[in-house]
């Protein structure tokens, strides 16, 4: 059920590394996205699947993890993300993608949770250096954001609000990492 897969779909954040994913299923993430609305139907999303080591080895270092975590780096060495997508704007297309970006983005998430994997939208990235580390042309394609895949490693819980209305994610000794959420009854007008 649709409600049960949102329930899941968190923003993992440290995986089981050594568990790779098939460039067959990134291919089948993608085309579910494909099948999304998008603004005036023009399409402008295109992806570059990474699953191979040296590749994801690449994009790592150009992407900021967890910002509310300061004493986080990201990932240590065996909890990386064993794929990615890169989700790039096709410019001869139109810069107008308007929305398109989080409906596709959400529905790959979806479809990875249905799968067993999990992952983490990151948008704080250094655009040029991935642009450059996977030798996009950059006159054609914008870098937009990245999909971190991979085996969830890390339990992520839901919690209410805090009761000074803070949503700042937080982990706790045993790196459980807590999602605080604002109930129905404060985000209905």
């Amino acid at each position: 059920m649709l409600k049960d897969l949102v329930a899941v779909n968190r923003s993992y954040r440290r995986f089981y590394q050594e568990e790779k994913i098939s460039m067959e299923t990134l291919k089948e993430l993608v085309d579910l996205a494909r099948m999304t609305g998008s603004a005036g139907n023009h399409q402008p999303l295109k992806y570059r699947l990474v699953a191979d080591e040296e590749a994801c080895k690449k994009v790592y270092p150009a992407l900021i993890w967890a910002r509310d975590l300061p004493d986080w780096d990201g990932p240590e060495e065996g909890e990386r993300p064993s794929a990615y997508i890169v989700v790039l704007c096709d410019q001869t297309i139109g810069k107008n993608k308007m929305w398109d970006e989080g409906i596709a983005v959400q529905i790959i998430m979806l479809g990875a949770v249905e799968k067993g994997l999990g992952g983490c939208m990151i948008g704080s990235l250094d655009r040029q250096a991935l642009a450059k580390a996977l030798e996009l042309d950059t006159e054609r394609y914008a870098v937009s954001l990245v999909l971190a895949l991979g085996k969830p490693k890390e339990k992520v819980v839901i919690v209410p609000a805090g009761e000074d209305g803070s949503v700042k994610y937080y982990r706790d000794e045993n790196q459980t990492h807590y999602v605080p959420k604002r109930s129905l009854e404060e985000i209905l007008v």
